[in-house]
């Protein structure tokens, strides 16, 4: 089952370019899900966020990153599942191969479902609500599907919108962006760019696997190449314009659905450019 869950994730990667894993390594056990959260600094700057369920990642790329304040709706587009071994990658995709740039291991930690039923039943329905323990994003939040693609995107578009809890913060919904230090290995974007420093620590492999500064993350002895072609195609190529008409022409029926004052929809537009 898990295979053909990624057979999209193995179909747009050559395994003998790039160091993404393949799939093979073998994620540790878990009595919680996990999620990461990469800084992805391709053509255009983004950050993924991966929730671990049914042994894979659930994918996102959030185009401007993950914002603490619940007046914000981050565009955030759904591709393909991950390999759980995806979340202990950290390094440099060789320009060339979709993707290419430098990733970081931004945040990692545990997420639980909060709603009735069960998460893929919510995925299903197009409303996720979630909490987040992380080192670095904390609380409850939420991803909304937005309906009526007129546009016929070939990625579901979502919302990634912050609750209001003791961990929002009003008005300064970037301040953890400004972070560039990776929660794995302490390097800044440009120290895993020239594949030096310390290496990562592992989270998602079995303990004792040994991670390589310069490669990706990959542990010695089971280093596979990799093409990265999914968030990159997407945010590289779709007309800024289009996602902002998106975004305005579907505000209005978010708010009601969210329960968003409907004073907030004019903005929605202008903050959700990828």
């Amino acid at each position: 089952m898990v295979k053909s869950k990624l057979a999209e994730y193995e179909a747009k990667r050559d395994f003998a370019k790039t160091a993404e894993p393949s799939g093979r390594g073998k994620a540790s056990a878990s009595k919680r899900l996990r999620f990461v959260i990469q800084k992805h600094d391709a053509k255009r700057l983004h950050y993924d966020l991966r929730l671990e369920l049914g042994g894979v990642f659930k994918s996102w790329a959030v185009t401007k990153g993950p914002s603490l304040d619940p007046h914000d709706k981050r565009l955030a587009v759904e591709v393909e599942d991950h390999p759980l071994d995806y979340g202990d990658f950290e390094g440099t995709i060789p320009e060339g191969q979709y993707g290419g740039g430098t990733v970081q291991i931004w945040d990692r930690g545990y997420w639980a479902y909060e709603g009735s039923g069960s998460p893929e039943e919510a995925l299903r329905k197009g409303e996720l609500k979630f909490k987040l323990n992380g080192q670095r994003l904390k609380g409850s939040w939420v991803l909304v599907r937005i309906s009526g693609d007129k546009f016929k995107g070939k990625r579901s578009r979502w919302l990634l919108i912050k609750h209001r809890d003791e961990f929002a913060r009003e008005g300064d919904g970037d301040a953890l962006l400004k972070e560039d230090r990776s929660v794995a290995s302490g390097r800044s974007m440009a120290e895993i760019a020239s594949g030096k420093g310390r290496s990562p620590k592992s989270f998602m492999l079995s303990r004792g696997s040994k991670l390589r500064p310069d490669a990706g993350g990959i542990p010695t002895g089971v280093m596979h190449g990799g093409r990265h072609e999914h968030e990159e195609r997407w945010i590289g190529s779709e007309d800024k314009k289009t996602a902002d008409r998106q975004a305005g022409s579907n505000a209005a029926e978010f708010c009601r659905a969210a329960t968003v004052h409907p004073g907030q929809a004019s903005a929605i537009g202008s903050r959700m450019g990828p």
